[in-house]
């Protein structure tokens, strides 16, 4: 028999609703679920904190980050899958699909080497091994720019179980870049290019992408059917974008970069997902729409960390505030997701769902995670 942890005195971040009471975990479940302060005896007295599902990120760039510290710097996988994962965990993040590119240029020297079937092969490796604190799956980044997509995508199967496969095309002068001045700053700080190697950067791409573009394209939205992934389009602009992101069944659109295309996914019925780091700043660094005027005019639905984890959490509770329903800021990275991509097990404060859970207390501007639980097993 397995001891029940009692989690008490907590404001619970319910479906609908707050309230204060507890939650019985049993066998990496939520057993029960009561209301009032009461503390039975042996029970964890929350203080008041609140008790929220744990956080669930569909698209970050975190893994990357620690694979490649820095620029020229290739640091081996298992110490960054392990590093990424403890991170997370301490962020409130119990379930995560780690994004990875694939669809590579070998020659370029913007440096987009090959990376992704190495990379998934060693965290489904450990994920198996059991030293893995929260929930990983994939999440394939289909970079219609490139060379090397066709075959890199046919190194995965039904057996690596894909969770999310996104339309990317960075192509320069469109979507995410259609300001090339904001393009020139961002790639020659970080890849360290001189003006010339980014302008030759720049017609190499465009190149790519009028040789592969439609190829790609259709072979990336196939692909998504043959690995039973949910399909997502990135950085859509325009709403004849967002017609053809319809048209391919894309079910997620991730950062929609302008007001025109947001409302285009709405009403296309595609879930709107847009960046924490864009609503902490209060803004996009590239120029692109604010997530704060999309949650104003309704138009947000899921919230990912993308560059930093624990944005995750400060962004629901601040769009719960913004909103005046701190459920619904939760939802966003709790419900949302999970729904999104058929996580029916998760993502809710409910019986018999998994006890993934997180308790945070606010403190001056902050979401504060105390303590996280991952199907019962405290991580963090």
């Amino acid at each position: 028999m397995t001891q029940d942890t009692i989690l008490a005195n907590a404001k619970l971040v319910l479906p609908k609703e707050v309230i204060t009471g507890h939650v019985v975990v049993r066998e990496g479940l939520i057993a029960e679920i009561g209301t009032g302060a009461a503390v039975p005896a042996g029970a964890l007295d929350c203080g008041g904190d609140y008790l929220a599902p744990g956080l669930i990120e569909l698209h970050t760039d975190n893994l990357e980050r620690h694979i490649a510290p820095r620029p020229k710097v290739a640091w081996p996988h298992g110490p960054a899958i392990l590093a990424h994962d403890r991170e997370l965990a301490g962020a409130g993040i119990t379930t995560v699909f780690d994004a990875m590119r694939v669809g590579s240029i070998p020659e370029s020297k913007g440096r987009y080497p090959k990376y992704a079937r190495a990379l998934a092969s060693e965290m489904l490796a450990l994920r198996a091994q059991g030293f893995l604190k929260i929930s990983h799956m994939l999440h394939l980044r289909a970079e219609i720019c490139s060379e090397t997509l066709v075959e890199e995508l046919s190194e995965f199967s039904t057996e690596d179980r894909v969770g999310i496969l996104s339309l990317m095309d960075h192509t320069p002068g469109q979507r995410q870049f259609s300001d090339l001045a904001k393009m020139r700053a961002y790639v020659m700080g970080k890849r360290n290019l001189t003006n010339a190697e980014f302008d030759a950067h720049v017609a190499n791409l465009q190149s790519i992408q009028t040789r592969f573009g439609a190829q790609h394209e259709a072979v990336a939205v196939a692909e998504a059917g043959r690995l039973g992934a949910v399909l997502a389009s990135h950085d859509d602009t325009t709403a004849d974008q967002v017609a053809v992101s319809a048209g391919h069944g894309v079910a997620m659109a991730e950062f929609p970069t302008t007001l025109a295309a947001a409302e285009a996914c709405r009403a296309a019925g595609i879930a709107i997902i847009m960046g924490a780091p864009n609503l902490v700043r209060g803004g996009s660094h590239s120029g692109n729409v604010a997530a704060q005027e999309l949650a104003d005019r309704s138009l947000l639905d899921i919230v990912s960390s993308d560059y930093v984890p624990a944005a995750l959490l400060l962004s629901a509770v601040q769009l719960g505030e913004i909103w005046g329903d701190m459920a619904r800021g939760i939802a966003t990275v709790t419900d949302a997701p999970a729904r999104s991509v058929g996580l029916s097990d998760r993502g809710q404060i409910a019986l018999r769902r998994r006890a993934d859970l997180v308790r945070f207390a606010k403190h001056d501007g902050m979401a504060v995670a105390r303590n996280v639980w991952s199907v019962g097993r405290q991580v963090a």
